[in-house]
């Protein structure tokens, strides 16, 4: 488990006044890193998509550009005058998703963004999340920033696609940059993690395959206060950084924690995997074609049967990043936020 920070970081000064645009806002990850962005006293542009809830944000002072990130015309308004460019926007994976759609919401809304801050005056740092699932299966865990791609699905081919073009483009124009890949994303409010939740507080989490399900955590508070920090820190600048906790867990341990957390015991059974893809390959043949969300997916699969251990050391030594959330702590009040929201219905453990 990960070791917290003893206290958090003061919000970074130049920050302050500073005109920031950031795509995917109105997400998980990006709805936390605008509200920190307001508190280190940014003045935030957003681009949202038409059909985006930009109520949840209703309370900050945000000018909104509504359109589509991959819209030449959109972008060139959303990047008058910008300093610092947050590019968090990522294609959802539905069932009317294909590589088509991911590829113009990751590579052509990259390379729109990343050519007009180029042309901008004044223009300090662009930002690019990217993700760690470029990386694929990671056969010889730990995997660093050197490691090669091996992306397993069209949105993280376009995601490693989006991030090849950008990393050699930044590099020959000189555009300030830095590239954060995140591990996995979890937290109050997280919704993609929390079938794993449910599982655990049902008692029984399947485990399929011969993996040992390796998996790297990331709190979204602690994932803001990354990008922010790799914004405006000297030596981050044109670097690449996996960000993630200090050590991969298992998820057994990972369903552990939300089981001591509902005082409940969980029990792993672990399964062969081959049936599950067949069935998920089925799924998504018939769903797929009428529009219909498939009740079970081979990403979805695959997510039991990978190991994705990563060596952050980088992210600590270069940036001299330290975690508020040890991965205990930090699981255990997710689970506590999803039952007092009634996102779990189950009792919460007993104080001691």
């Amino acid at each position: 488990m990960s070791a917290a920070a003893s206290s958090p970081d003061p919000m970074p000064e130049p920050f302050r006044e500073a005109q920031v645009l950031v795509t995917g806002a109105t997400g998980f990850s990006g709805s936390v890193l605008v509200r920190q962005l307001t508190e280190a006293g940014a003045r935030i542009r957003a681009i949202a998509r038409p059909s985006s809830r930009i109520d949840v944000l209703a309370d900050l002072d945000i000018e909104w550009v509504r359109g589509q990130v991959y819209d030449a015309s959109i972008v060139k308004a959303a990047t008058v005058g910008v300093h610092y460019v947050f590019h968090l926007a990522a294609a959802l994976r539905e069932a009317r998703s294909n590589e088509d759609s991911y590829r113009r919401v990751h590579c052509a809304s990259t390379r729109l963004l990343a050519e007009a801050a180029a042309r901008t005056p004044g223009f300090k740092r662009f930002v690019h999340v990217s993700t760690v699932g470029v990386h694929g299966h990671v056969a010889q865990p730990p995997a660093d920033e050197t490691a090669p791609f091996h992306p397993d699905d069209g949105y993280q081919r376009t995601k490693a696609e989006a991030e090849t073009w950008f990393r050699e483009f930044a590099l020959t124009q000189g555009l300030p940059h830095v590239v954060i890949r995140p591990c996995a994303i979890y937290g109050p409010g997280d919704r993609r993690l929390l079938k794993l939740f449910r599982m655990a507080a049902r008692g029984l989490v399947p485990v399929l395959g011969h993996s040992r399900g390796l998996y790297h955590l990331i709190h979204v508070e602690d994932l803001a206060r990354v990008l922010l920090r790799s914004a405006v820190h000297p030596a981050a600048l044109n670097e690449v950084f996996i960000a993630g906790s200090d050590m991969a867990v298992t998820l057994a341990d990972i369903v552990q924690v939300v089981g001591r957390t509902l005082g409940r015991r969980v029990r792993i059974v672990r399964l062969p995997a081959w049936p599950f893809f067949a069935l998920a390959a089925v799924c998504e043949t018939v769903c797929r074609p009428l529009g219909l969300e498939p009740p079970l997916y081979r990403r979805r699969v695959a997510f039991f049967t990978k190991d994705r251990s990563f060596d952050t050391r980088k992210l600590r030594n270069v940036l001299g990043y330290a975690p508020l959330f040890a991965d205990e702590e930090g699981l255990s009040s997710t689970t506590r936020w999803y039952v007092e929201r009634g996102w779990i219905r189950a009792p919460l453990a007993e104080s001691p």
